[in-house]
């Protein structure tokens, strides 16, 4: 880190949620989910502004942009470093029975 206290996963996660969402922006093609995946894109920006997300969340984020774009070519370089800063924060902890 340098002098920083934020979580570097959470720095990650928005470093490659702003490149895919630059990607977005240009791609020309529209897309029928396009608005979808721009609406996630969105909340899982937001979510790194505020601090450690939830894991669940960010999962169902990535899973609804997954199936927006996950067919646009141009766009799977980008969606793949999300789904790895994703898999950053591991898996959520289950309650103990």
């Amino acid at each position: 880190m340098t002098g920083s206290d934020e979580d570097p996963r959470v720095m990650e996660l928005r470093t490659a949620v702003s490149r895919l969402r630059r990607e977005l922006a240009a791609h020309p093609a529209e897309f029928p989910d396009r608005g979808i995946a721009e609406e996630e894109l969105a909340a899982l920006a937001a979510m790194a502004v505020s601090g450690v997300p939830e894991t669940p969340r960010l999962r169902r984020s990535l899973l609804l942009i997954a199936g927006a774009i996950g067919s646009v070519s141009a766009l799977a370089a980008g969606l793949a470093e999300v789904r790895n800063a994703v898999d950053l924060f591991g898996e959520p902890r289950r309650p103990r029975r």
